[in-house]
């Protein structure tokens, strides 16, 4: 199996390429890693490949929140520049004067 490298960053907004969805990257799997029954849940003809980069994401559609797991091939950087609403966001990132999303500081003892 040949090692891939993400095509996206944490702090990237992309949107999904099949579904009405977009958000901002909060971790990255190079390849997939959640369980079996969650991979076969998904409908076979667009069932993705587990040997890609798979991306956590802070989600939103037009009806709610959520967070989403979803592999690189199913994703397109947003550039809308429209800000998220997803209130996990706040939690972990800050959106700067030029729209961009950056992880808050970690603070060390």
């Amino acid at each position: 199996m040949k090692a891939s490298s993400a095509k996206f960053a944490i702090g990237q907004v992309v949107r999904h390429r099949l579904y009405e969805f977009r958000g901002l990257i909060f971790d990255v799997d190079p390849e997939f890693d959640n369980t079996e029954e969650w991979w076969l849940s998904i409908p076979e003809e667009v069932r993705p490949h587990k040997d890609q980069p798979f991306y956590h994401l802070f989600a939103e559609n037009a009806e709610t929140e959520y967070i989403a797991y979803v592999s690189e091939q199913n994703l397109l950087l947003d550039e809308t520049g429209e800000p998220l609403r997803n209130p996990m966001i706040k939690e972990m990132f800050v959106r700067d004067k030029n729209g961009v999303y950056r992880a808050h500081p970690i603070l060390a003892n």
